[in-house]
């Protein structure tokens, strides 16, 4: 697999992980190092991973769990992929490719442990993200655009910060109701109204906070 194929933020994923099993010593570098270090991302899959039903606080003690216990050679020096690794990461490419991705992402990693027949396959499953879910939740995030570029996903993750899941405040309750609110809506126009006109009496070409407080003032007198 060519790594100028993975997008920016899979890229990082994946030298974080191989930092951590030159940190630890460890020989090669695993699944599990990978998927704790996208765990780790401030902008990761974490939310990707949440709206499929995992418990990621779970997998994140299970994936640190596996590193822990993973063998160490004091002096290795040069780390190389696992076995493991390397068969997810090709299965991770191939699942891109199905969904017409110029570029893999991190969501295709998961996807394709959750599929996966190893051991580490088994311990993510154990944790809630089927592959049914998990694919349900990336067409939800995604909203039928491909990863045409390295910065997709670095893009979509701002773009989350500034704007609003209305489909997903609604699935959470989070939404104020709009259906039996005409008197409290009716009675906000009418306070809007009625600062306007104080603010035409006294010339205001705006009309201020002051004169919207005025006007709601005298709408609880009436």
């Amino acid at each position: 697999m060519r790594l100028d194929k993975l997008t920016t933020a899979f890229q990082q994923a994946l030298a974080d992980g191989q930092s951590a099993a030159v940190a630890r010593d460890n020989p090669y570098v695993e699944p599990a190092h990978v998927l704790a270090a996208m765990l780790a991302q401030p902008d990761g899959p974490k939310s990707l991973l949440d709206r499929a039903g995992a418990n990621t606080a779970g997998l994140k003690v299970a994936m640190d769990g596996l590193v822990a216990g993973l063998p160490q050679v004091q002096g290795g020096g040069q780390v190389s992929g696992s076995r493991d690794l390397v068969q997810v990461l090709q299965q991770a490419e191939k699942e891109a490719g199905k969904r017409g991705d110029q570029f893999v992402a991190s969501e295709m990693f998961l996807v394709a442990l959750a599929d996966s027949k190893t051991d580490i396959g088994g311990v993510v499953r154990g944790h809630g993200p089927t592959r049914k879910a998990l694919e349900a939740a990336i067409d939800a995030v995604r909203g039928g655009a491909t990863v045409d570029s390295a910065e997709a996903e670095g893009q979509r993750e701002a773009l989350k910060k500034y704007t609003l899941d209305l489909t997903e405040r609604a699935r959470k309750g989070k939404l104020d109701p709009v259906i039996g609110r005409d008197d409290e809506i009716r009675r906000t126009i009418q306070v809007l109204q009625q600062a306007e006109k104080e603010a035409g009496k006294r010339g205001d070409q705006f009309v201020a906070s002051e004169m919207f407080l005025v006007a709601l003032a005298d709408s609880k007198t009436d």
